[in-house]
């Protein structure tokens, strides 16, 4: 097939975008930073969607949508958002093009200037906070939980394909509380609903956190995170969710009417995943062959390939595998019979390995006459030979295993790259040889945490949720520390 993959030891961030690519996940576009999802990275996707999508709504959450453009006005409404996001803004300043009166093709019309200049949404607090304060007048109308499924636009100098793009697609959640408690609820609320996702569905384990000041979203009060590690030894930010106080209400006159009766503003929370997701899925999980999906998520969780000489032992296999077939979609199974005749077995096997379909069955006149099948299984790449009447139940009972062996392999790969340290020499050496999360004090100073981040290029990831009291002093400076913070290089 052509689609030998560089070897994660070799050059990993090669090898990812490779993979990337060569399993049909993405590709580069025409437009400097963006990509295209192909329909079988945006199938895995799709079901990404969809379990998050059932999680808000159990949550009690409603999608709306609201508009792309935004005036430049509403971002000059809460300093610090803008300030979080100014310079990465792509402004739209006219509504029209025309001919060329010299034949040099179309250029911008510059009689049509907008009176105002729209920004494509980076996020969309400012326009969503706009239209609350239309729709909130009473504490009868709180909590207000919406969810949007959108596209946004960051524009970024260095970008990779999922990880890091100029527009990528996303939820984001805007709530509206009665008071403050409501709303720290809400927030860490979503942050278990995301840490649920990562580990039940993506079987990529997550440290729950918040993050330090110079970390937060931008106009944020708090910010709760998931941090999960890939195989690299790097961290990445898969999913945060905000409490906002009360800025965007008081930016944008959000109130409402007590229950004593008093007009107060409304305490807000906002929240989010991206198609980060999908590179985070790549990198947990995958190796030197190929994609390895978790069942869950796999766009197809069986393929089945028949290996045959002639026409007539192909009729008979179909007929076979059709029955097969009937019985693990009556299970709710997802299954591909690849019986082209345009591809060599051989070639499939090698396509479905690439692909990370966890469980592929191969049927020839072998087969048919002993009433067995052969299947072999992504994860641990290990073959068997089963017998037709247990298939249904074998598989159903593999997809289990293959999803829990995933998510237990992972979380020992990251439990092990969990690293104590307690003076500033260990912490780098354990940065530049080891990698993983570094636990170390941490004097709670914005200039002791650039301070190391400078040195060593790690970022504090979280300030771990179940971090107990654990006097001790910061690796850099020596002054006393209540507990430990997790450090590591991020994505």
């Amino acid at each position: 097939m052509g689609n030998k993959l560089t070897k994660r030891a070799e050059d990993y961030s090669k090898w990812y975008n490779e993979l990337v690519i060569k399993a049909d996940l993405a590709e580069n576009s025409g437009v400097r930073g963006m990509m295209v999802i192909k329909p079988y990275g945006y199938a895995i996707w799709e079901k990404m969607q969809a379990e998050l999508d059932r999680m808000f709504k159990e949550t009690g959450h409603e999608n709306a949508y609201f508009p792309l453009l935004i005036p430049k006005s509403y971002f000059s409404k809460e300093a610090s958002h803008v300030d979080g996001f100014a310079k990465e803004c792509a402004v739209v300043t006219h509504y029209r093009l025309k001919n060329d009166e010299n034949g040099k093709g179309i250029v911008v019309d510059e009689s049509a200037k907008l009176e105002e200049e729209l920004i494509i949404r980076p996020t969309s607090e400012t326009i969503i906070w706009d239209s609350y304060r239309k729709w909130i007048q009473s504490y009868r109308d709180l909590p207000l939980l919406i969810n949007q499924w959108a596209n946004v636009m960051r524009w970024e100098m260095r970008t990779r394909l999922f990880l890091r793009t100029a527009e990528f697609l996303w939820q984001e959640g805007h709530t509206a509380h009665e008071t403050k408690e409501e709303a720290i609820e809400e927030a860490r609320k979503m942050q278990g609903v995301y840490a649920e996702f990562a580990e039940n569905f993506m079987a990529m384990p997550v440290i729950k956190g918040t993050k330090t000041e110079s970390e937060r979203f931008a106009g944020a009060l708090d910010t709760y995170t998931i941090e999960a590690l890939m195989q690299d030894g790097k961290a990445l930010q898969a999913g945060t969710s905000h409490f906002l106080g009360q800025n965007f209400a008081k930016a944008f006159d959000v109130k409402y009417t007590n229950r004593e009766g008093v007009l107060d503003y409304v305490w807000a929370t906002s929240w989010g995943v991206s198609t980060r997701l999908m590179g985070a899925l790549v990198m947990s999980h995958s190796d030197d062959h190929g994609l390895v999906l978790p069942p869950k998520l796999a766009p197809i969780q069986v393929a089945v390939v028949p290996i045959y000489k002639s026409e007539e032992q192909l009729e008979k296999i179909n007929q076979r595998v059709g029955e097969l077939v009937k019985e693990l979609r009556g299970r709710g199974i997802s299954v591909k019979y690849d019986n082209r005749t345009t591809y060599k077995p051989g070639w499939k096997f090698a396509e479905y390995e690439l692909k990370g379909v966890p469980i592929r069955l191969a049927m020839g006149p072998r087969d048919l006459e002993s009433n067995t099948i052969e299947l072999a299984r992504r994860d641990t790449l290990e073959k068997e030979i089963v017998q037709q009447g247990d298939l249904t139940d074998r598989v159903e009972d593999l997809l289990i295993q293959i999803q829990d062996n995933l998510f237990k392999k992972a979380l020992d790969f990251r439990d092990d790259l969990i690293t104590e340290v307690d003076n500033f020499e260990d912490f780098k050496e354990v940065v530049k040889h080891k990698g993983g999360f570094v636990s170390a004090h941490w004097d709670g100073t914005a200039e002791t945490e650039e301070k190391i981040k400078s040195l060593t290029k790690a970022t504090i990831r979280c300030i771990p949720l179940d971090a107990t009291m654990d006097e001790g002093n910061c690796v850099l400076t020596g002054k006393r520390s209540e507990k430990r913070v997790l450090f590591a290089k991020a994505y």
